[in-house]
């Protein structure tokens, strides 16, 4: 699951904060993109060798590479686009969530963990098992890229740690 509990430093005084980290599935490992283009460039290529010395290979050849680099442009994009990394930390006292955003863009909400209530919107949400955290006189949604079997897990989790 691309998420993970993980005890903070300060875990070992009796306080024992914990973190939650989310971040977005990432299905193409650098192997693979290169691979991905690498293997698409000789596809192109193959029938271009009958054209060789010949005026049409320079009139497709342009085409041919804007292709290719469009390709490489959308992948690059839609990993950038994947950067993004939610950091719930429950305290003794408060509960945090830290978002940082593709762009760059940070999002924090904090408040008392005792009033922080988590919430399943099984149909009525953006998508559906919609997850939120509610307290401090905001909600929030907490792990909306994960898929729909990993919200409810991300639900029942989060339930137990809110209890413990």
């Amino acid at each position: 699951m691309p998420y993970n509990w993980t005890p903070t430093d300060s875990a070992a005084d009796g306080g024992a904060p914990r973190e939650l980290h989310l971040w977005p599935h990432q299905s193409l490992p650098v192997e693979g993109y290169v691979r991905f283009l690498a293997l698409t460039a000789v596809l192109i290529s193959v029938p271009l060798l009958p054209l060789l010395g010949s005026f049409v290979l320079w009139g497709l050849l342009p085409f041919l590479l804007i292709t290719l680099f469009g390709m490489k442009w959308a992948l690059d994009r839609s990993r950038r686009d994947r950067q993004i990394l939610e950091v719930l930390t429950l305290g003794p006292e408060e509960a945090r969530l830290e978002r940082t955003g593709p762009r760059g863009g940070h999002q924090s909400w904090h408040c008392n963990r005792h009033w922080t209530t988590v919430q399943l919107h099984a149909h009525d949400g953006p998508v559906p098992n919609y997850v939120t955290l509610r307290g401090g006189g905001r909600e929030v949604e907490i792990g909306a890229f994960l898929s729909e079997d990993e919200r409810k897990a991300l639900y029942d989790d989060l339930q137990s740690a809110l209890r413990g």
